[in-house]
């Protein structure tokens, strides 16, 4: 077939990519297959030629030089002596069980099935209360998992017994049947049917699993949960998962955690934010304040001045990261209250601060800060941030 188009064969044109080339080849090799076109030689022929063709244009180097120079140096037969000589279908996702099952080991690489197998991994969602995410806490939870039987120790025989090597597959979990065809001959591999893929039969089943060898089993565990943790963490715990089969080890146990809601505080990260409302009085003037953080209530002195919004940071009271010896910090954000609702006397006195403040951003004597000429009016002013309402 040196002379013969491969792209065309493969109903390709010249540059079609690996994928292209692959999956023109899987739908061909189905088509034109032996076994589907029994006694057809024309179906036979494009069979052959589907495969030489897909040989050298899955090969990077043979591909190259097949597009330089029109020729791979093959040697046109396309196959082995046992049939597809090398020829790989392990590539082919779910198409590799049909053409292993067609060829058997004629490329692909025959799978034990009685060998170690590790148990299945087992995943648990932990609730936790916020303290409990903050400081850390020791957690029991309770889980159902798989585990050798303790009569047989996971064999599934009576105890005194033992598994037999099973007669069919010889101990291999697979059988294997040649067959020849018109190409040839072709092995097939297939899990054996007596013994399941296992390799071995249990003659006298045990009592305690009735031959399975495993029970189901509920166990508490006993989980250590570090400072810091999040919603969204995982934490594995090795070989508390469900027990192996053929001496294969146990899977794992994930803790993957919830951690609820703060009413009060607004977990971000590390950082902890929270709101505190004062009235305009105490942020003109400032003011002392109590702040509720996780470790407790602290004393924090607002400035005179300060404006609604304004955010301020409490170094190290946010939420310690996990096995570190430093932690996040806490922001206070002051929300400034305006008065609503007021009587005639607030109205009059909040009017006299404007007044205040309107003189004071327009004069001009800098050693004069409010410009009052009226004492009692002064006077008026100082009682207004002494008013309880709005401070």
């Amino acid at each position: 077939m040196a002379n013969k188009d491969y792209y065309a064969v493969l109903g390709l044109e010249k540059g079609a990519s690996d994928d292209e080339i692959k999956r023109a080849f899987r739908k061909l090799a189905i088509k034109y297959h032996p076994d589907k076109n029994q006694g057809n030689k024309e179906a036979e022929e494009k069979f052959k030629d589907i495969n030489e063709a897909y040989q050298v244009l899955s090969d990077p180097e043979k591909k190259a030089r097949y597009d330089q120079f029109g020729t791979a140096d093959f040697d046109g037969s396309g196959f082995g002596a046992g049939g597809f000589g090398g020829f790989d279908f392990s590539d082919m996702g779910g198409f590799g069980d049909i053409f292993e099952s067609f060829f058997g080991g004629g490329g692909g690489s025959s799978r034990r099935r009685n060998g170690p197998v590790k148990g299945a991994d087992i995943e648990y969602t932990l609730n936790l209360t916020f303290e409990e995410a903050i400081f850390g806490v020791e957690k029991e939870i309770t889980i159902n998992r798989n585990e050798n039987c303790e009569s047989c120790r996971g064999t599934g025989a009576e105890p005194g017994t033992s598994p037999k090597t099973c007669p069919t597959c010889n101990g291999s979990g697979q059988v294997r049947v040649q067959r020849q065809t018109p190409l040839g001959s072709f092995v097939s591999t297939s899990t054996c049917d007596r013994c399941g893929g296992k390799g071995t039969i249990v003659e006298t089943p045990c009592s305690s699993c009735s031959g399975r060898g495993k029970v189901r089993k509920t166990r508490k565990i006993k989980v250590n949960v570090p400072a810091g943790v999040d919603t969204g963490n995982v934490m594995p715990l090795r070989g508390q998962g469900e027990h192996g089969s053929n001496d294969g080890p146990p899977g794992d146990l994930y803790i993957r955690i919830n951690v609820a809601k703060s009413k009060q505080f607004d977990r971000r990260g590390n950082d902890i934010y929270i709101e505190t409302h004062i009235s305009m009085g105490r942020a003109a003037l400032g003011v002392e304040i109590t702040v509720p953080t996780v470790d407790g209530d602290v004393k924090y002195t607002i400035p005179a001045g300060t404006q609604s919004g304004t955010m301020f940071r409490l170094k190290g009271k946010g939420v310690p990261k996990v096995h570190s010896n430093t932690r996040g910090d806490q922001y206070v954000k002051v929300i400034v209250d305006t008065p609503k609702n007021l009587n005639s006397k607030q109205k009059h006195l909040w009017k006299l601060v404007e007044k205040v403040l309107m003189e004071k951003l327009h004069t001009k004597r800098a050693s004069k800060i409010y410009l009052i000429r009226n004492k009692k009016d002064v006077a008026n002013v100082q009682h207004l941030f002494l008013l309880s309402k709005f401070i």
